[in-house]
Formats: structure tokens, sequence, C-alpha cells
């Protein structure tokens, strides 16, 4: 079987505000991007996270790709660069370093083939990942989250691990009052839990003072709450579903903990 995904990168001002995005259907995307970079980093990007979004099946992978720039880094142009040190033919340093690494990681031992589609011109997948590429851009030109979209379809439910053995995610409360997140293996507390229990509330009124301020109150952080309301919540996380939280608050450009807040 393969998979057939077009891969784009969008720059508002090239540099500037500007996003990455793979697309194979409306279930299976993703996109990101930052407040400032090239419209080259968002093709690259886009390439390395359809890569690592697809580490886990044994297909091969098509990607359509607009950009002859990618295609010829990473098929033909790579492994010339790796030979002499990452450095061209003329002795300067490859640009886009540290993206062309990290595909060279993720494409180790894959089978993949990339085509070249023309921009712009109707192409269904092409369009759709441009038109995410895009979005993401103009979300950091404005200020606003970025949609991260699904993912690949089925990416969790790949090998994923007995309740004992997960990752787990605690959003709790520091002694300073700022939130903490922290993930590891998880408790026996949390251990005990379904797979269909995967939150869980506890109140904090053992752990807190009478007064606590509140940072998710939609009146802003000063606003003081009862321990009463106060949860501590904990979420347990395959390795898969973790290094997509991971990906989609670093897509946002916030912490994880700010994106979990963002989704309430």
């Amino acid at each position: 079987m393969t998979i057939t995904a077009a891969a784009d990168g969008s720059a508002l001002g090239n540099p500037g505000p500007a996003g990455w995005a793979w697309y194979v259907d409306d279930s299976s995307w993703a996109a990101g991007g930052w407040k400032h970079a090239t419209n080259n980093q968002g093709e690259l990007k886009a390439v390395l996270e359809l890569f690592r979004a697809t580490a886990h099946i044994d297909d091969d992978l098509l990607v359509l790709c607009d950009s002859q720039y990618v295609i010829n880094s990473v098929t033909k142009w790579m492994k010339g660069w790796k030979a002499k040190g990452w450095r061209k033919g003329d002795g300067k340093p490859v640009m886009n370093l540290d993206l062309l690494k990290e595909i060279d990681e993720a494409i180790a031992g894959r089978r993949y083939r990339f085509e070249w589609v023309k921009g712009h011109v109707g192409h269904p997948l092409n369009e759709a990942a441009d038109e995410r590429a895009r979005g993401a851009a103009e979300a950091f030109q404005r200020g606003r989250p970025a949609p991260a979209g699904p993912g690949f379809a089925g990416a969790a439910a790949v090998a994923e691990p007995v309740v004992g053995a997960r990752a787990a995610a605690s959003v709790g409360q520091s002694g300073t009052g700022a939130p903490t997140l922290t993930s590891g293996r998880v408790t026996e507390r949390a251990a005990a839990y379904s797979h269909d229990e995967l939150f869980s509330f506890d109140d904090l009124r053992d752990d807190i003072g009478e007064d606590h301020r509140d940072l998710t109150d939609p009146h802003g952080p000063d606003a003081i709450r009862s321990t009463s309301e106060l949860h501590r919540v904990m979420l347990s996380l395959s390795a898969e579903e973790h290094r997509r939280l991971v990906q989609r608050a670093a897509a946002r450009g916030v912490t994880i903990e700010e994106y979990l807040r963002g989704q309430i």
C-alpha cells in the first residue's frame, strides 16, 4: 500500500510569519508554523513532520511537493552534502542544516519517493496543504492559535501499552502558585483507572491553602478561588498520544499546559 500526501510551506514576507502543512485527506493532516521563518523552511518542516507522523506505518510514502529545492535537497544533494561535512560544493555551509539533518534521520530505512506538482493550479492535495500552511502563517501573523490538525489517522492506536506503562501528564500547582506539568510513568493511583477513564479529578483542598490564584479563571490570573473549586487533572497518554500533544503545542508556540487549557 502507498500513502499519498502533499507537503507545503508558506511565508508571508519570506522571511516572515510562516507555516507548514502536510495533507492526506480531511481526517489525516497536520499544520504548524513560526513567527519568523522562510518559505523553504516551511516546505522542509512539512516533509519532516509527514515522515515523523507516518513513522509507525510500514507502507510506501509518495510525497507530492511543489518545491524543487526540497525534492532535490532530499533526493539528490543531501548525500553529497553529508560526505563534505554538510557543506556545498563551493565550501559554504548548507542552509537550513538543522531541518535537513532531522529529515535525513527521519527517512532512514523508509520506502518513499517524491513527485513534483505545480503549485496553485488546482491539484486537490497540494491545494489542501497550501491552504493549511498559509492558514498557519496567517494565524502567527495575527497572534492567534494555528489549527494543528488531527495528525495521521490511526496513529494513536498503534502498539498502545497497558495503562500502567503509559506516559502521564499531570496538571497540578507548584508552591509558587504557578501551574506545573510533569510527565513520566503513571502513578499507582492513575494506573487504577480504566482505559475509558482517562481524566480524573481530585480536590486540592488537602494540598494547598484556603485561598489560591486560579490561572484558568476567565476573569484573569488575579481572581481568588476557594479550594473547593480547584481540581487536579491527570491525563494518561500513550507514547504516540504524548508525542502528538507535544507537537501540537510546539506548532502553536505555547507550552503543553497552555495548549491543554486552550481546549477547555
